[in-house]
């Protein structure tokens, strides 16, 4: 499977490229873009006002440029927190996508958006203060609506970022039980 991997608000750090590695270490190709042209950040709140400076519109852009070289052969879309929105919307845009693998979290759906049953696999805490209960449910339905398959993983307990062994969030158990189901789901794709 071809897999664009999409990073959190951190920024491209090294465990974005373990995750990367343990993909491809189930045999998939992985593309990983660095949306932040080389910056990390050490907290949410440096990498979130860092995101907000560069815009939506030029991350947009620069999600599409990287994914537009390898999107020919029918991409899996993936990512991290603010990466899995970056993602959605790319997957929703993409005719050829052949899937949609979410890590702590989701975006805003265009009342027109339309996918051919998109299979979607979303892996959150449980609660999280950034896809609050409300939030997910809505998000479900519209994505149902819009056509996508979309299967839910809750975590009770576990951090925001549960699967980022840097972070204070990880949750080891939590992370292997999220990597297990995201690898049994890039399998039947």
């Amino acid at each position: 499977m071809n897999i664009v991997l999409f990073h959190s608000t951190y920024g491209l750090r090294p465990a974005v490229h373990a995750a990367a590695d343990r993909l491809r270490d189930a045999g998939h190709e992985v593309v990983v873009p660095d949306l932040f042209e080389g910056r990390t950040f050490g907290t949410v709140e440096e990498g979130m006002a860092h995101r907000d400076d560069i815009g939506r519109d030029e991350l947009l852009r620069r999600a599409v440029l990287a994914a537009a070289p390898h999107s020919d052969r029918g991409l899996v879309y993936a990512g991290f927190s603010f990466g899995g929105s970056v993602a959605q919307h790319l997957a929703l845009a993409d005719d050829k996508a052949r899937g949609l693998l979410l890590l702590h979290g989701t975006a805003d759906i265009a009342d027109d958006a339309a996918v051919d049953e998109l299979p979607v696999q979303l892996h959150v805490a449980d609660p999280d203060p950034f896809e609050p209960h409300d939030w997910l449910t809505t998000w479900y339905l519209r994505m149902g609506r819009a056509g996508a398959d979309v299967e839910v993983h809750r975590y009770p307990g576990a951090g925001h970022l549960f699967t980022d062994p840097d972070l204070p969030d990880y949750d080891a158990e939590a992370a292997e039980r999220a990597w297990k189901a995201s690898l049994g789901f890039l399998d039947t794709l």
